[in-house]
């Protein structure tokens, strides 16, 4: 798991470490998170409700951590993450080890202290999964990875809807449901314009071990389940009809983008412009239904 260098690591100062926690990917893990707590039934009092947004980022920033801790080796050998404090030297990996585990261990005290243990409990759980089941277990040995690996990215509203309400419902279920039913098409559409990437770092993704014509067809059947878990607050009773109609058509222009890229032919990765049209349309969409969401349950 070592990374090879043949200058010693330079002195790391507080970009490297913020870089560690990935702050990109928390912006989605700490908004999701807040839209769960502001659509809970319960109001939380504003310190307390920051206290957890808190932890739940810095929870996001110990599993982003750690993550490129144990996979400093891969990052090394893809151009988009060579660039990271470790491949790139400027810092060695036992601190980003020692600053990950102690990210995660101050998140999860907090959240005990200051909101309460059934928050604390999924906090837990979705740090652990991350590390040990996503980047640990699956990443390395399985096309797999990115559907079972998605729910680590999934537990953010179910930890916002604990820390107002101490109890977990039927809507944060429905909003775990549509973010792990999300990843796949999101990742794999990633995936197919970095597969080279992939394939020199040795991660068995599904472009790479299935090839193309798998990874779109799986694209467009993954939409499909995803859509019904953005539509099913609405017919349940569980949101009004601003969230439904913003489900359907933000649903509907999913659906076109992931059909255009499922029924497409293979091209090579600098011209895959559905793929990227999609990978950058699916970040967009979680964020206007869940921003939908917050709106419909304060109106209503």
């Amino acid at each position: 798991m070592s990374v090879t260098n043949a200058n010693p690591a330079l002195p790391a100062d507080w970009r490297d470490f913020l870089a560690l926690t990935k702050p990109r990917v928390m912006t989605l893990v700490v908004f999701t998170g807040l839209c769960g707590m502001l659509a809970a039934p319960v109001q939380i009092h504003p310190v307390l409700g920051f206290t957890a947004i808190l932890c739940i980022a810095l929870g996001a920033g110990a599993a982003g951590a750690l993550n490129q801790w144990y996979e400093a080796d891969l990052d090394a050998k893809m151009k988009r993450t060579q660039g990271r404090p470790l491949p790139a030297g400027r810092m060695e990996r036992q601190s980003a080890l020692h600053f990950g585990v102690w990210l995660a261990a101050f998140s999860l005290f907090l959240m005990y202290v200051a909101i309460n243990l059934v928050a604390t409990l999924i906090l837990a759980v979705s740090i652990l999964f991350y590390v040990f089941v996503y980047t640990i277990w699956l990443k390395r040995r399985t096309p797999q990875n990115i559907v079972i690996g998605g729910a680590a990215g999934a537990f953010p509203p179910l930890i916002g809807w604990a820390a107002a309400t101490g109890s977990v419902a039927t809507l944060p279920l429905l909003l775990f449901a549509l973010i792990f039913l999300w990843t796949p098409p999101h990742f794999w559409a990633l995936a197919l314009f970095v597969k080279t990437d992939y394939a020199n770092a040795g991660v068995p993704m599904l472009p790479v071990v299935a090839g193309e014509r798998t990874t779109r067809i799986q694209i467009g059947l993954y939409t499909l389940p995803m859509i019904a878990a953005a539509a099913a607050p609405w017919p349940l009773g569980l949101t009004g009809m601003l969230y439904g109609l913003t489900a359907a058509v933000m649903s509907g222009i999913f659906l076109a983008m992931a059909v255009q890229v499922a029924t497409r032919r293979s091209a090579p990765e600098d011209r895959m412009i559905p793929e990227k049209r999609l990978f950058k349309f699916s970040i967009l969409y979680l964020f206007v239904l869940f921003g939908a969401l917050v709106i419909d349950r304060w109106i209503g």
